[in-house]
């Protein structure tokens, strides 16, 4: 830390994150776990005004939100997120109760019943004054990490807990073995699961393993992460996916067959520059370089939500088949029993303070920061709003 950044504070933080140290040196007795969501429509009333949540202040029109609530509306208005979610909570609930913690889990979503704001009313009604949250997403940028934070911080001053209860963010985990090992899991069973589809196909120069995100605005990718490191165009959101999927690749093929990452849901205007190459746009390629099956990785996300189920399910599998390529996806996390074990690692290593050379990480990216650091991830369109779990800005 800087001469300059020791004045700081981290807003509604425990007393060992308060001063933003990269990792904690002293340990806290967290009252409950904060499992934080993105959350999603449960019926056909719902996705209008959900999407309208979800979009508020980035003047999207009407017209827009209906093109994408058809999706929704394809599975009957229900996101199938908010389950998950559900399925989540009772997985660290079992997970917690097995190793004889004694950790409630509060779950909070930021667009969608239960709001995060009811989170923190349950936890002052129990009388719980330290939270630890995890965030369902796993990598830096705006929309994965910083606009979590903004939220813990409008959630604390809307309810006005502000100074009663304080909470800190488990550090992103895009490398900790817990989530990665279920996809190293999933891209070895696809590649078997090709060869018995076509027998004699050679992985090494016939099957792609694609590895998918979610697209974001180029400025807000740039902004991710730490300026200090250096990441470059991308920001720390590319350079954390290719080093994820170098690892996941060399671990399920030795690094035999050849690999993309490539990116989804993009939603912004075709005037707005965002990540590329597309899903559809890489599959289409393919079959010229003499692809014959590829492997669908959803690295970015932790659970089959509407990105995975509509863009990569539907269209991502069309687009394959249209290009005479037999597809496979692999799948999320989800409750995989590595990644509940690890998430709830993630939350004792702040609550015991563990060494920062004793924490895992797959790559040499990680271990990440326990306390965000000043100026990461900024949303270049809307500027820096006040967020808990990190530096100012």
């Amino acid at each position: 830390m800087t001469d300059a950044q020791t004045d700081q504070r981290v807003l509604g933080a425990t007393p060992a994150a308060a001063a933003g140290p990269e990792h904690v040196t002293e340990p806290t007795a967290y009252d409950a776990i904060l499992l934080a969501g993105f959350g999603g429509p449960e019926g056909q009333d719902d996705v209008i005004p959900f999407l309208r949540n979800v979009t508020r202040g980035r003047g999207i029109p009407e017209e827009r939100l209906e093109e994408v609530a058809h999706h929704y509306r394809h599975f009957g208005g229900v996101s199938p997120i908010n389950d998950q979610n559900r399925e989540l909570k009772a997985a660290l609930e079992a997970e917690l109760a097995e190793r004889g913690i004694d950790l409630p889990v509060l779950w909070g979503n930021r667009n969608w019943d239960p709001y995060l704001a009811d989170a923190l009313r349950e936890a002052d009604e129990r009388g719980f004054t330290k939270l630890i949250a995890i965030a369902t997403s796993a990598y830096s940028s705006y929309s994965s990490c910083r606009q979590y934070r903004e939220d813990f911080a409008g959630a604390l001053e809307a309810t006005g807990l502000e100074g009663r209860i304080q909470i800190d963010k488990v550090r992103q985990f895009f490398d900790h073995p817990g989530f990665v090992e279920p996809f190293i899991e999933g891209v070895k069973n696809a590649i078997g699961e090709l060869q018995q589809k076509l027998p004699g196909i050679d992985p090494a120069t016939e099957v792609r393993i694609l590895f998918s995100t979610h697209s974001i605005p180029s400025t807000d990718a740039a902004k991710s992460g730490p300026a200090e490191r250096g990441f470059g165009e991308g920001g720390a959101y590319a350079a954390q996916h290719l080093a994820v999927a170098e690892v996941v690749s060399h671990a399920a093929t030795g690094g035999t067959v050849g690999w993309d990452l490539v990116y989804q849901s993009r939603s912004g205007p075709p005037s707005m520059p965002w990540l590329e190459p597309d899903i559809n746009d890489r599959i289409a390629e393919l079959p010229s370089l003499g692809i014959k099956a590829v492997v669908i990785v959803p690295l970015g996300f932790v659970s089959d939500h509407m990105e995975v189920l509509w863009d990569l399910d539907n269209e991502a599998m069309e687009t394959s088949d249209e290009n005479g390529l037999v597809a496979v996806r692999v799948p999320t996390p989800g409750t995989h029993a590595a990644y509940v074990k690890g998430l709830v690692d993630l939350v004792l290593e702040r609550r015991d303070a563990v060494p920062v050379d004793q924490r895992p990480a797959m790559t040499s990216l990680g271990p990440w920061y326990d306390v965000c650091r000043p100026g990461c991830c900024e949303n270049v369109r809307l500027g820096f709003k006040p967020a808990a779990a990190g530096l100012a800005p």
